[in-house]
């Protein structure tokens, strides 16, 4: 994915899921020039969680209103359907959910194929252990960090001990850079610990698109989450 991250740096991925539809075209350029690293789409389908919200079409607008990545986080199920239409709309990362596939490693070989970066993302009750087979398939981890479906929800304390368990499993894994990513109640209380545990992209939708300006909500995250250094 261009402009990927590097080791050791804080991304901040607005999710659109908290923004004004309404007014969705300006929303993603207000991120964008805000200082915004990357832009998170949540695509659900009604099923796989129960909410519904926008899909290609949608994505395709969404490409011409900015120059960031976008990644496509599928909260569906039947994910291969979607990718032909996602690559039409311009989209850099797909993030499926390893409880929506029985054939992981067959959905993120064909995910790589297409030229994507692959992700995969777990639920709050999923083991981190389950993603150990495909771990050298995937450029990011995404661990939810609350049950998905919904905006606005809280953070789930048990999620830090699943983040440091992946960060484990990224360290024993010589050559594997995959980002660690979380999403759900992340804001400056939430953003240091999870950054301590070992995230190094937040996704945020609240935090932000409920504090503007948005220059100063994503700048104040991303303080917020840099660990704190000792003194010499």
């Amino acid at each position: 994915m261009s402009g990927e991250s590097r080791p050791g740096e804080i991304w901040i991925a607005p999710s659109l899921l908290a923004a004004d539809f309404g007014n969705l075209a300006q929303e993603v350029r207000d991120v964008s020039e805000g200082g915004a690293d990357c832009i998170h789409l949540d695509v659900m389908d009604g099923n796989f969680v129960p909410n519904l919200t926008f899909g290609p079409p949608v994505i395709r607008a969404i490409r011409s209103c900015t120059s960031l990545p976008l990644e496509a986080h599928l909260m569906v199920w039947h994910p291969d359907s979607y990718l032909d239409d996602l690559k039409e709309s311009g989209v850099d990362r797909v993030i499926v959910h390893q409880e929506s596939d029985v054939h992981l490693n067959r959905l993120l070989d064909r995910i790589r194929g297409m030229g994507f970066s692959a992700g995969v993302a777990i639920n709050p009750g999923t083991p981190a252990g389950h993603l150990e087979e495909v771990l050298d398939m995937v450029d990011l981890v995404l661990v939810m960090t609350v049950n998905p479906g919904f905006g606005g929800q809280s953070f789930i304390e048990g999620t830090l001990e699943k983040i440091s368990r992946v960060r484990d499993l990224r360290q024993s894994r010589s050559g594997r850079n995959f980002r660690i990513e979380v999403d759900g109640g992340i804001g400056s209380r939430t953003g240091r610990r999870v950054v301590e545990a070992g995230a190094d992209i937040l996704v945020a939708g609240t935090a932000i698109f409920r504090n503007p300006p948005y220059r100063k909500a994503i700048r104040e995250l991303r303080n917020a989450a840099l660990p704190v250094r000792d003194e010499p």
